[in-house]
């Protein structure tokens, strides 16, 4: 009996992302807390505009940081959350006085934990494929660093590094050559 092994190969998606030229200070991270277009765990799709609203209604400063949903753990504050032709791009911060911020940090720069994931309450749907929806507006409540996001992609894409002593010293040495004669 000859067992023969059938190897296929996946095509590679190609998605669009913010490129950032200034650095990331050592508590901030950046990702993508939802993804238009692409289905959840449970068939919802998240459509462009959905957020619109609610993110000129309460600025990044009123969505809430939570660590896995959980309302009494807030962990930091979002400094930037916006549309783009991705999905819902955030950028936040860590903060360092809280234990769990410190213990999150931590578990982001080793890779342990990297998903984002949304809590929002649903203001316009339609029905989408069996069993989903297509969320045409939601309001926006938080957005959590989490374990499991029910949104396979919806993940922080840029971790801040600690700033050394190293790093310090090259960019004033950078300064130094840039700096007019």
């Amino acid at each position: 009996m000859t067992v023969q092994i059938a190897y296929t190969r996946r095509p590679l998606a190609r998605r669009n992302t913010r490129g950032r030229l200034a650095a990331l200070g050592p508590s901030q991270f950046e990702g993508y807390a939802s993804l238009f277009g692409v289905a959840d765990g449970v068939g919802d799709v998240v459509a462009p505009g959905a957020f619109a609203a609610s993110l000129r209604r309460r600025g990044p400063d009123q969505v809430r940081m939570l660590y896995q949903h959980f309302p009494h753990a807030p962990i930091g504050v979002w400094e930037e959350i916006a549309e783009d032709r991705t999905g819902l791009y955030v950028r936040g911060r860590l903060v360092d006085e809280v234990e769990q911020s410190r213990d999150v940090r931590a578990l982001l720069a080793e890779g342990a934990l990297n998903g984002l994931s949304i809590g929002f309450r649903t203001l316009r749907a339609r029905r989408g494929v069996p069993g989903g929806r297509i969320l045409q507006e939601v309001e926006l409540w938080e957005i959590s660093v989490v374990t499991f996001p029910l949104l396979a992609g919806s993940t922080v894409t840029a971790i801040g590094a600690p700033d050394d002593g190293l790093a310090r010293m090259f960019r004033q040495a950078g300064a130094v050559f840039r700096a007019p004669a």
